[in-house]
C-alpha cells in the first residue's frame, strides 16, 4: 500500500518504489487459481489463531488491529485464497517473493491493454517485511499514525508481502502512480474493467473503505485467479465479503 491522493507520495519516492518494484523478485502464495499447491500447503497452512476468537472477544485499536496481536508463525488460507489484512498477518519471515503466476498474469493483461493502446508497468509488486517496516514508520513520521493507518499497512500485515499484490500504473505516467487519478484516467478505467479476465481483482475499491479497512487504491490489484476475480468482480464485492471474513 502507498498513499491515497489525500497524501501526496513524493515523486522522489515514487520513482524508487518504481525502481525497486520491478527489481524485487515476488511471491509465491497460490499457483492455481483456487488453492496452494501441495508444497506450499506443507510450508504455509491456515493458522486457527485468529479464527478461534470470535469477533466479539477481539478488541480493535484505533488503526482498525487487534490489540496485542503478535504475527503468526504461518500464514492464513481461507477457501484456498492466501490472506494478508488487518486482522490476519503474516510471519515475519514470510518471504516468497513476486508469485510467478501472477506475473505471467500481468503480462497477458499487458498484452491485451497494448491491443487496446495502453501499455502497464507493476511499478511495485512484492516487498519484504523490513521493507514495509521502512515504509510505514516514514508514512508515520510524515503523517502521523493515524493518517497513515488509513492507506499503509502496519509490518506483517501488507499485501505486498504475499508477492500476489500488484501496484499497476500507465506507462508514460508515471505521475500518476500510485494516485487515484490513475482511476480517472482511460487506462485505470480499463484495467478496473478487465482486470478480472486475467486473475485481478481491485483490492480497495471505492466505497468499500469500511470492509477493507482502508482508503480507496485505484492502482492496486490483487491476483487470486481468474475464476475467483471474476466472481468477486460481478457480484461487486471486496476479498473480505467473498470471503466472508471482517477486515
Amino acid at each position: 500500500m502507498s498513499k491515497k491522493k489525500y497524501y501526496r507520495f513524493p515523486i522522489a519516492l515514487a520513482s524508487i518504489v518504481a525502481i525497486s518494484g520491478s527489481l524485487l523478485a515476488g511471491c509465491g502464495g497460490q499457483k492455481t487459481e483456487d488453492h496452494p499447491t501441495k508444497n506450499e500447503q506443507k510450508a504455509v497452512t491456515h493458522d486457527t489463531t485468529a479464527a478461534t476468537t470470535t469477533e466479539k472477544e477481539q478488541k480493535v485499536d484505533a488503526g482498525g488491529y487487534i490489540e496485542d496481536q503478535k504475527l503468526p508463525k504461518k500464514a492464513t488460507y481461507i477457501q484456498g485464497i492466501l490472506v494478508a489484512s488487518k486482522q490476519y498477518p503474516l510471519p515475519a519471515d514470510f518471504a516468497p517473493g513476486e508469485n510467478v503466476e501472477a506475473r505471467e498474469a500481468f503480462e497477458e493483461l499487458n498484452a491485451a491493454a497494448l491491443l487496446d493502446g495502453f501499455k502497464f508497468n507493476a511499478f511495485s509488486t512484492y516487498r519484504s517485511y523490513d521493507r514495509q517496516v521502512e515504509l510505514y514508520d516514514a508514512y508515520v513520521k510524515r503523517d502521523g499514525k493515524k493518517a497513515a493507518d488509513t492507506y499503509s499497512a502496519r509490518p506483517g500485515y501488507s499485501e505486498h508481502q504475499t508477492g500476489l499484490a500488484f501496484d499497476i500504473g500507465e506507462v508514460g505516467s508515471e505521475e500518476d502512480f500510485a494516485d487515484n487519478k490513475f482511476g480517472d484516467t482511460e487506462a485505470g478505467k480499463w484495467i478496473a474493467k478487465n482486470a478480472h479476465n486475467y486473475g485481478f481483482i481491485m483490492r480497495y475499491p471505492e466505497g468499500k473503505e469500511d470492509k477493507t479497512g482502508y482508503m480507496h487504491e485505484s492502482w492496486h490489484f490483487r491476483y487470486v485467479g481468474k475464476k475467483i476475480a471474476t466472481e468477486i468482480y460481478e457480484k461487486n464485492e471486496t476479498l473480505e465479503e467473498y470471503l466472508g471474513i471482517s477486515k
